[in-house]
């Protein structure tokens, strides 16, 4: 059975006679969870700048052609600021770009990956918040794109938040049926088997 969630542009003029009203959609998919093996990897970056500090409670800068790779967790974009804590783990990221990028495998060794304008990484709670045209795909589950998404690596949950002129876009993809496929192959079989007896039926 198709699942399938298409939301689309309102009436202009509706939106703008109400437009501090924000619509949110929470958008619960099948669970994807994130590679957990991932978070006990080194993190690398490559940028054509860097202001970098490996202490406590510092803000590294990366500029230009910024590439973070984390295991299977990839982070790019023009700009990204890395907030080290008070152990001096990267408890969080910020990238700007056009667009900023991420993608992660999941331990199925499932894609997801998302762009917008501005992608803000936390790693404490592995919660990726992306604004400003903001798409995510999970490699076969959906697509979702709105203003602004946030995605729960931990549990595969994305929220949804439209901005005034606009709706949250969703697609849920249809799951292959095992059980679907043997009744139709059956059937196509049970057909083989009558055209072979209407072919050698003696005359």
């Amino acid at each position: 059975m198709t699942a399938m969630a298409a939301f689309y542009h309102a009436n202009t003029n509706c939106w703008r006679s109400s437009a501090a009203l924000m619509a949110c959609l929470a958008l619960l998919t099948a669970p994807c969870l994130a590679r957990s093996s991932d978070r006990q990897k080194p993190m690398h970056y490559v940028a054509s700048y860097t202001r970098a500090f490996n202490a406590p409670n510092t803000v590294s800068i990366l500029k230009g052609k910024v590439k973070i790779t984390q295991g299977t967790l990839k982070l790019s974009g023009d700009l990204a600021r890395l907030y080290l804590d008070a152990n001096t783990q990267v408890a969080r990221i910020l990238v700007t770009g056009h667009p900023a990028r991420i993608q992660q495998l999941d331990n199925k060794q499932q894609n997801m990956c998302g762009e917008a304008a501005t992608l803000d990484y936390d790693t404490v709670h592995e919660i990726a918040v992306l604004s400003g045209h903001a798409r995510v795909r999970q490699q076969g589950h959906g697509e979702f794109q709105g203003d602004k998404l946030s995605y729960h690596n931990l549990t595969g949950m994305i929220t949804g938040q439209a901005g005034p002129h606009h709706l949250i876009h969703g697609v849920f993809l249809p799951q292959a049926h095992p059980s679907t496929k043997h009744v139709a192959n059956a059937a196509a079989s049970n057909d083989g088997l009558r055209d072979n007896r209407r072919l050698t039926k003696p005359k």
